[in-house]
């Protein structure tokens, strides 16, 4: 097949599957848009080699396949890269197509600076302009993740630094936003192939032991269906039984948070009953009617139902959650939901335009819309107040995406949606900026707690103000919703400001009164004797008194005048004696790090020796050892730092300066130790630190840098610091502690 007939047949696809939906047909304007995109990309490639047009239609096949959207967002995904990669411009779009089809692709466009200053970086931008348009229109939005999910396909394609930057931007913004859109299957497929390119080693070890253990799973599946299959025939109704398997990066996720092994995930299997309700009416009564059915064969767990139906998440999930004691005496989930909201499950808001009617009786689309809506106020909250920093924003921004909701009563009763591990202060947000401004407290459930109180599902919440209370900035240390954290910012950095103005003029009128003026250097001269690190937090110290200006700052003042004019004097013989250097160019630094150039080639792979290890920065954030899977980050510096794949800093780093990451790789000789923590748990007994000392010096010829012990009612827990070659002479260290009798688990820190 040609590559013209490549194109041309996943088009015709793509149409086939669009003329037989629920859409109105508007054939001929998708195909005006495939050929006005055929023809601006036409001397266009991907890295990969194909032709460019085969990406727009895999965008809008995804769009229009998995996600259900019509003929706007069909014709916007295909002109999606039109601006970019050819002459056009959104005049031109807006011309052919109209404004709306025109607004769609210019959010999807991306932008070259501004937003944040000169220093910003260019993701932050560009997704804070994909939110600006988000907020006018969602389908921006899901194009860009239909984007993001072609682009992850063939990622095979890119550079490994390239590889590590798509993967981490996509696992720290664009699956929390697909997940917080209800697109569950997208989301769960770009998390496992960012977990593909971020650790094939463990993706592939993860996917074997699925593979391996496929057999033993449907033997489970079978023996539990058998008898809900008998059941539900006898009562009438037309369901579905699936198996739902656990996703590999969920399940190395909870690997890596609970510090165990593959053999002790047991939540990798579930079960989903979706049925056809006989009316739609009656789909929530159907719904409870299975589950009676189901405690009538299994034994039901007490503490994890879970009954999104008549609240649904904020996303538009509606399922009724039970977990089962099985014949095996495994806990199984199963999770009941009618088709309808299991499509919604799966495409999440991209669904409910399919099923929006009138007679909607439980106003489930309306109530799932209005929650869409309130999560987009949000978004325009955060976007009006931004961050100054992108690092900053795009953490506020991820508050909102990956939080959990519990459910909240006004003391009126309704219901107030939250995330969960939110505080009386996020609350009082959430309500009215006035209310958390001038919070003093809260009642919680009638009792008086503080603002700090962490909230719980079905708490009743009342807020207690005070006209004389303002913010504090201690709250930043404990609000945890993005809106609340913002509120609190910009309020303070409004007080900063201006007690920085006041602390101005307190410190000008004071150096007048000494014959001297305000100038840069006076200002960093004080805050370096003040240990301030910044000339604005000087002035605020000064004008709350924090500082009290005095004959001490005088001194330092005129010293650094008169050191600078003894110092000139001093150096002026030097230049007539060219062997003799100056100490400013040969000064005495504690490391001699690589600083890159501007010539750097950064597809190029650091390779991290013995020799050159000390040119590098290792940050205290996650102290990486030979064997771990690393990259290295460009600092503000030029310096290279080498941080884990899989630190919690490098995912931000990935997500915001996804350009300054290179792919790093260990080459060491095994002469060097690195410092590395162990936390072990187990049943204490007598001898119990005595064995796992002797094990280490006799065994390992290791050397205990730290030895941390507490016993509490029988039970031994311990940290350990201590030297290992790399991470191989770790795993076997740790396998050889769990042998040590009482011993319940061991793992690194």
């Amino acid at each position: 097949m040609t590559e013209e007939e490549m194109i041309q047949a996943a088009f015709d696809n793509l149409l086939q599957y669009y003329l037989k939906s629920n859409h109105r047909k508007k054939a001929d304007v998708i195909q005006k848009a495939y050929n006005f995109a055929l023809h601006a990309t036409q001397n266009v490639r991907r890295p990969s080699g194909e032709h460019y047009m085969l990406h727009p239609i895999a965008v809008a096949t995804i769009a229009s396949h998995e996600m259900g959207l019509g003929s706007t967002s069909i014709c916007a995904a295909l002109l999606h890269d039109v601006i970019e990669t050819s002459d056009y411009t959104i005049d031109d779009i807006k011309v052919i197509f109209g404004s709306k089809i025109a607004q769609i692709v210019e959010g999807l466009t991306k932008i070259a600076g501004g937003i944040f200053g000169d220093k910003a970086s260019e993701q932050a931008e560009n997704f804070k302009k994909l939110l600006l348009t988000m907020s006018e229109d969602i389908r921006v939005v899901l194009i860009k993740i239909c984007d993001r999910l072609d682009n992850m396909r063939h990622l095979d394609a890119q550079p490994i630094a390239k590889q590590y930057k798509i993967a981490g931007e996509t696992l720290f913004i664009y699956a929390p936003l697909a997940n917080r859109l209800g697109l569950n299957q997208i989301k769960t497929e770009l998390e496992d192939l960012s977990f593909k390119y971020e650790h094939p080693e463990e993706y592939a070890a993860i996917e074997k032991k699925l593979a391996y253990t496929h057999e033993q799973r449907e033997h489970l599946f079978d023996d539990f269906t058998n008898p809900i299959k008998d059941a539900l025939d006898k009562i009438g109704i037309k369901y579905e039984i699936k198996a739902r398997v656990k996703s590999p990066y969920s399940i190395w996720n909870k690997m890596q948070k609970k510090h165990v092994s593959f053999d002790e995930i047991y939540d990798i299997l579930a079960v989903r009953i979706v049925f056809t309700p006989t009316t739609r009416e009656d789909e929530v009564k159907e719904c409870f009617s299975i589950y009676v059915e189901l405690c009538k064969l299994y034994q039901s767990h007490p503490d994890r139902l879970r009954d999104w139906l008549s609240h649904p998440k904020a996303n538009g999930y509606q399922a009724l959650h039970v977990t089962l004691m099985s014949n095996q005496g495994r806990w199984i989930e199963v999770q009941i939901r009618s088709d309808r909201m299991d499509e919604i499950a799966e495409q999440g808001f991209a669904a409910h335009w399919k099923y929006k009617t009138d007679d909607d009786p439980m106003n489930t689309e309306r109530v799932a819309e209005d929650e869409l809506n309130g999560w987009l106020r949000t978004i325009k909250e955060i976007l009006d107040d931004p961050q100054p920093d992108a690092m900053d924003f795009l953490d506020a921004i991820k508050l909102n995406l990956f939080a959990s909701e519990i459910f909240v009563f006004s003391p009126k009763g309704d219901i107030i949606t939250m995330p969960a591990g939110c505080t009386a202060l996020d609350y009082a947000f959430q309500i009215h900026t006035f209310l958390g401004t001038h919070c003093i407290g809260a009642k919680v459930n009638h009792k008086l707690v503080p603002l700090s109180h962490k909230l719980q599902g079905g708490d009743q919440v009342e807020i207690i103000t005070s006209n004389s209370q303002h913010v504090q900035p201690v709250w930043i240390n404990f609000v945890t919703t993005a809106k609340a954290r913002n509120k609190i910012q910009a309020l303070l950095r409004k007080q900063e400001r201006e007690y920085a103005k006041e602390g101005s003029t307190i410190l000008t009128s004071w150096l007048e009164q000494n014959g001297l003026s305000l100038t840069t250097s006076i200002l960093n001269k004080l805050a370096e004797v003040h240990k301030e690190k910044q000339q604005e937090r000087l002035l605020v110290a000064i004008a709350k008194r924090e500082i009290v200006l005095g004959e001490n700052d005088l001194n330092a003042i005129y010293s650094n005048k008169r050191q600078k004019s003894n110092k000139k004097n001093r150096l002026e013989w030097r230049k007539y004696i060219p062997f003799v250097k100056s100490k400013n160019t040969a000064k005495n630094k504690d490391h001699d790090y690589l600083v890159i150039g501007k010539d750097f080639d950064k597809n190029q792979t650091i390779v991290i020796t013995e020799d050159n290890i000390s040119r590098y920065k290792f940050p205290d954030c996650c102290k990486p050892i030979p064997g771990d899977p690393i990259l290295a980050y460009i600092n503000g510096d030029n310096e290279l730092e080498i941080h884990s794949r899989s630190c919690t800093e490098a995912a931000r780093l990935k997500s915001s300066f996804g350009t300054n990451i290179l792919a790093a790789q260990w080459n060491m000789r095994g002469d060097m130790s690195f410092v590395t923590a162990i936390s072990m748990k187990g049943i204490d007994r007598k001898g119990m630190v005595k064995d796992v000392t002797v094990m280490l010096s006799d065994t390992f010829e290791v050397n205990i840098h730290r030895l941390t012990v507490v016993t509490d009612d029988g039970i031994f827990i311990a940290e350990i610091e201590l030297k290992v070659r790399d991470n191989s002479n770790l795993d076997e260290i740790i396998k050889k502690l769990q042998t040590i009798n009482g011993m319940q688990s061991v793992h690194r820190v």
